[in-house]
């Protein structure tokens, strides 16, 4: 006789995206192993114990596997509200960060909590999505018109706060995820286009103005890979792997890359598991990000559909970026693999994004089975 907790884990279990779930927690067990075998020559480089990186990714991953697990089993009503009230928070620290954030390298984006450092633009991401899509669905009183107008104004509230730290590429990338959010609830051509020439002007004035990014940039279009050093070493690193890899542990590009643990981490990949192994990594990726679109088009919930997207955008831009990056195919970015690199904020944040997720859609699971069971019954034997 199966017990009332039993029970619960059960109804659960069916509810949810369990495809997702379990991707989820393959591409965190991926980046663990990353990190172990990354981390401890970037910490023995920096004058640090050799597991200190591997000993704080471990306890982020128990500490997002915990989120996951418990914002999948909350009902919408207590997630908005929840996204609610991290978004206030996190905006909150947008300005403090200004004022109060550690700066390194010329930049603020990271403030100390409780003896934790945070980076406020990170944690806003997942929170953000929600709040848009609560304007834009639950404003019924409201022209759409106007409901574009004043998410575009908000918008333009947060992108300037993270552009003041300054992280370009954090503001490309929430804009870009707001204006996919943007096209998906109708936004009209007009809108559309005035949106698609803000961000060509934001991308204008961050070259002109942040010597950081011109940098980047020039490095990036110059036709001499060796101008960049960290983008040099991680083209080695591919064609050194070649289609199985050298061998986990039996890499070099990790003891020459200040950021093999983080922004270079799929280089490690691509040197110590082989090119086999890099386009596993990516059909995870695209499987979680495909499976979940594929799932919006059975929901007729506006509030799920604009949510979702949202945070299936940010694991796709970012995945794109992050690999982008390490392939010469972008400039840098500073920009994490999602769960894969190290990093505590990041972390937290695709954990609150993908239990988000997992919580608002499994209420329309059985619509799903549903659609699929006819769908199989009415082919033909």
């Amino acid at each position: 006789m199966y017990s009332r907790r039993e029970a619960q884990v059960g109804k659960w279990w069916r509810q949810i995206d369990g495809l997702s779930l379990i991707i989820t927690f393959v591409i965190i067990s991926v980046g663990l192993v990353l990190v172990i075998t990354a981390s401890p020559s970037v910490a023995e480089r920096v004058g640090l114990p050799p597991f200190y990186f591997v000993y704080r990714h471990i306890f982020y991953v128990i500490l997002s596997s915990i989120v996951i697990l418990i914002i999948s089993t909350l009902d919408e009503v207590v997630i908005k509200r929840l996204c609610l009230l991290g978004f206030f928070a996190s905006l909150i620290l947008l300005f403090a960060v200004l004022f109060l954030g550690d700066e390194a390298k010329g930049a603020r984006r990271w403030i100390s909590l409780f003896g934790v450092s945070t980076q406020p633009s990170e944690l806003l991401k997942p929170f953000y999505s929600v709040f848009i899509a609560i304007l834009l669905s639950e404003m019924c009183n409201v022209s759409q018109k106007k409901k574009f107008l004043l998410c575009i104004a908000i918008h333009l509230i947060i992108a300037s706060l993270i552009l003041m730290q300054p992280d370009f590429g954090m503001a490309m990338t929430i804009s870009l995820v707001t204006a996919g959010q943007f096209f998906v609830a109708g936004l009209s051509l007009v809108l559309l286009i005035s949106s698609a020439i803000l961000l060509c002007l934001m991308a204008t004035g961050a070259y002109l103005f942040l010597p950081h990014v011109r940098k980047r940039i020039e490095s990036f279009l110059s036709d001499d890979i060796g101008t960049n050093y960290q983008i040099g070493k991680s083209l080695e690193s591919y064609i050194q792997g070649g289609f199985l890899g050298k061998g986990p542990g039996e890499g070099t590009v990790k003891l020459v890359l200040p950021d093999a643990h983080t922004d270079f981490i799929f280089a490690v990949v691509g040197e110590e598991f082989g090119s086999f192994s890099c386009f596993l990594v990516l059909a995870l990726f695209a499987i979680l990000v495909l499976h979940g679109i594929m799932r919006l088009t059975l929901s007729n919930n506006l509030f799920r559909i604009y949510s979702a997207t949202g945070i299936l955008m940010y694991f796709a831009i970012q995945s794109i970026f992050n690999i982008g990056v390490t392939l010469h195919l972008f400039p840098t970015k500073g920009m994490t693999l999602p769960f894969i690199s190290y990093g505590g904020s990041s972390m937290l944040s695709f954990a609150f994004a993908i239990g988000i997720y997992l919580g608002i859609t499994k209420h329309h699971n059985k619509l799903y089975h549903s659609i699929t069971t006819r769908t199989q019954h009415a082919l033909p034997l």
